[in-house]
């Protein structure tokens, strides 16, 4: 059985539960050591790591708060002692919040929140990572199909497009060093973040359904098998672009 990413190391943000859970346990199936950092849910943290290595993979936590002053070290110290000093080939950010809050709901301080989580944590994550990646990294960025179509939740939607911004012009100032990145943009996903799609319900999973090419809600695996193409050296000619993967979204009225 070939491991694409055997002697590979990376580290997840958000890596405990939906989408980067999937993206932890398909890095860790193709073979990497896989730093799962999460924010606060230690069960959830350490039932990942559990089915890690209950199907042969490797794992280890790395627990830190981000959108706070002083986010970053802990991270770091935390990961630089589960590689060992090991360097770190590919960095996942998938660590986000999505409150559904529209313009007039959003207080200052709400804004700098979300922010600070969906943009400024992953901006210095990268910029601390630099120094431990090899030429020839992966940076992958977590990003969102509300960066091209409108929704209630501005603040969010504003944080996602920045996040497609700072990959294009990295994939530009990295190239030098043949790092690539780019952005996975999810559509209509089962996660926490879609309670109804989580929950079954059976008219939110219809209206999906109905809006979708593929007549279904997105699933985390379906994001966790792209960023292991990214992560692959089949993308090594792929930098600065970002991958709507959300089954057909929107593509338009079908014929009757």
């Amino acid at each position: 059985m070939q491991y694409p990413l055997q002697e590979k190391t990376a580290l997840v943000t958000g890596g405990s539960r939906g989408i980067g859970r999937a993206i932890a346990q398909r890095l860790a199936a193709d073979g990497a050591l896989v730093a799962i950092h999460y924010g606060g849910n230690d069960a959830a943290a350490n039932e990942t790591v559990k089915a890690i290595e209950q199907g042969g993979g490797q794992a280890f936590l790395v627990k830190a708060e981000l959108g706070v002053n002083g986010d970053i070290d802990p991270l770091f110290t935390k990961l630089e002692q589960g590689l060992t000093g090991r360097p770190l080939d590919i960095l996942v950010n998938n660590a986000a919040v999505a409150p559904q809050i529209t313009i007039s709901q959003t207080t200052p301080e709400e804004f700098d929140r979300i922010f600070a989580i969906n943009v400024r944590a992953p901006f210095f994550i990268i910029q601390r990572a630099l120094p431990l990646m090899p030429d020839g990294g992966r940076i992958i960025n977590i990003s969102s199909g509300v960066t091209w179509f409108a929704t209630p939740a501005t603040v969010y939607s504003m944080t996602k497009g920045a996040l497609n911004v700072l990959s294009r012009s990295l994939a530009n100032s990295l190239g030098v060093r043949n790092i690539t990145v780019n952005t996975i943009s999810p559509g209509i996903t089962d996660t926490d973040m879609n309670p109804s799609i989580r929950d079954k319900d059976v008219k939110a999973i219809e209206r999906v359904a109905a809006m979708t090419a593929l007549r279904r809600p997105g699933r985390p695996v379906d994001i966790g098998d792209v960023v292991a193409f990214f992560a692959s050296d089949e993308a090594r000619w792929i930098t600065g672009q970002t991958l709507e993967v959300n089954g057909g979204l929107f593509l338009g009225p079908r014929e009757q």
